[in-house]
């Protein structure tokens, strides 16, 4: 295990999901394409190309910008996001939530769901070696424990910490002292592996005793690198 290779045996381990233990263009960017096209068909207006902007995503090849909205930035605030664009694109208060209404939906949390490796085999090892696993993510709590289920690791999973759970989300800290405080283990005896630098921050500004950037999300090398202890190609490499 490549935490062994480094010299670090941690008491708990929290993972980033979309981008980190789960592919994020299946899970987000084909729901972003069919939000652009759901709300033309709502409001009349060819928004889909002002909104993939504002998002952060690129209209081309459907790439998420690592440092763009979608990136990491919980629902209700995309929806808000969402609202101005519409209202930018000239449609009054009222045809906005219309068209919201008509048109808002989140990506199918099972169906998209594609792991980045084999989590149950990861996670096995990791509470085999009596490493805890906790999970933050910018994502809501429901469609996170539906994914979870259907991936058929929801009993593997220590603590799960949720954009709307009410606690602030990255790259403020406070995600992994809540699940330092609910694991029992001290912050420096952490790990945080996410894709972007937003995971970086929240792990280095909460003390955590290694930072891991993985490449198989938004996150480019040459943006993890600054904040990062270590860089992997994916959550894979953690296993033996």
């Amino acid at each position: 295990m490549i935490l062994l290779k480094l010299g670090f045996t941690p008491g708990l381990i929290i993972f980033d999901k979309d981008g980190t233990l789960i592919d994020f263009d299946a899970m987000w960017s084909g729901w972003m394409w069919a939000l652009g096209r759901r709300l033309e068909a709502n409001s009349g207006l060819p928004l889909a190309t002002a909104l993939y902007e504002a998002m952060g995503v690129d209209p081309i090849s459907g790439r998420v910008s690592a440092d763009g909205r979608l990136a990491a930035t919980p629902m209700a605030i995309l929806r808000g996001l969402t609202a101005e664009v519409l209202r930018g694109c000239g449609l009054s208060p009222e045809a906005t939530e219309s068209a919201l209404a008509a048109s808002w939906h989140i990506p199918d949390p099972v169906a998209l769901a594609r792991p980045l490796a084999d989590l149950n085999t990861l996670f096995g090892v990791l509470r085999g070696a009596r490493i805890k696993i906790a999970i933050a993510t910018t994502d809501d709590r429901t469609p996170t424990e539906a994914t979870l289920v259907g991936l058929g690791v929801a009993g593997l999973v220590d603590v799960l910490l949720c954009a709307d759970d009410g606690v602030p989300v990255k790259p403020a800290p406070h995600m992994v002292w809540a699940a330092c405080r609910a694991t029992g283990v001290q912050p420096a005896q952490s790990v945080v592996v996410g894709d972007t630098v937003a995971d970086m921050q929240m792990g280095r500004a909460a003390g955590a005793g290694l930072v891991i950037g993985v490449l198989s999300g938004v996150g480019n090398e040459a943006a993890l690198k600054p904040h990062a202890d270590w860089i992997l190609a994916s959550v894979e490499e953690l296993l033996p």
